[in-house]
């Protein structure tokens, strides 16, 4: 059973969107590789998460060889995990089903990463985020392209987490 106090402890969510991949007419979906640009741009990725101070306790990765490569690549640029989860559900996602995933986060961690695709990321970012005005908020609405990456901090459980309950620490798209 989860401690009480656990409601307090802050958390931390990454939102980022696969970087770029090969054009889609060369193979199914799901086993599209990135790009050499897609493999830049996902060190890069990883670059700033090192430079923002964050260590993953979890990442949540599509099962698409493009979300696999974008996480091998972030790892190449510094990020760390201590665990990741492949999980069908990302792929295609909704922001309902995305939630599902994130809500089975176990409660002792503490950052999570999730590697998905569009528009789902785009969309869970945009819901999640209670500041609506900020530069960067209005920015992430607008375009949300390959290896863009969204911060959030929460005080909620995972299993708890819903709309309008993080606040956007930071909205980048880095460029390898």
């Amino acid at each position: 059973m989860a401690d009480p106090s656990d409601l307090l402890i802050d958390r931390t969510l990454v939102l980022l969107r696969h970087a770029k991949a090969v054009p889609p007419e060369t193979m199914p979906d799901l086993q599209r590789p990135l790009s050499d640009r897609g493999r830049a741009d996902a060190r890069a990725a990883g670059r700033h998460l090192v430079a923002q101070g964050i260590e993953a306790g979890l990442v949540l990765c599509s099962p698409s060889e493009r979300t696999r490569e974008t996480w091998q690549y972030a790892a190449e640029g510094g990020a760390t995990t201590t665990d990741i989860w492949y999980d069908r559900r990302i792929y295609n996602a909704d922001t309902d089903e995305l939630l599902d995933v994130i809500h089975e986060v176990p409660s002792e961690i503490r950052t999570a990463i999730m590697i998905g695709h569009a528009p789902g990321i785009p969309w869970l970012a945009d819901e999640l985020a209670l500041d609506g005005t900020s530069p960067e908020r209005v920015e992430l609405t607008k375009k949300y392209p390959t290896s863009g990456l969204t911060i959030l901090h929460l005080t909620c459980r995972w299993s708890d987490l819903s709309a309008n309950e993080a606040d956007l620490v930071s909205y980048v798209v880095p460029r390898g």
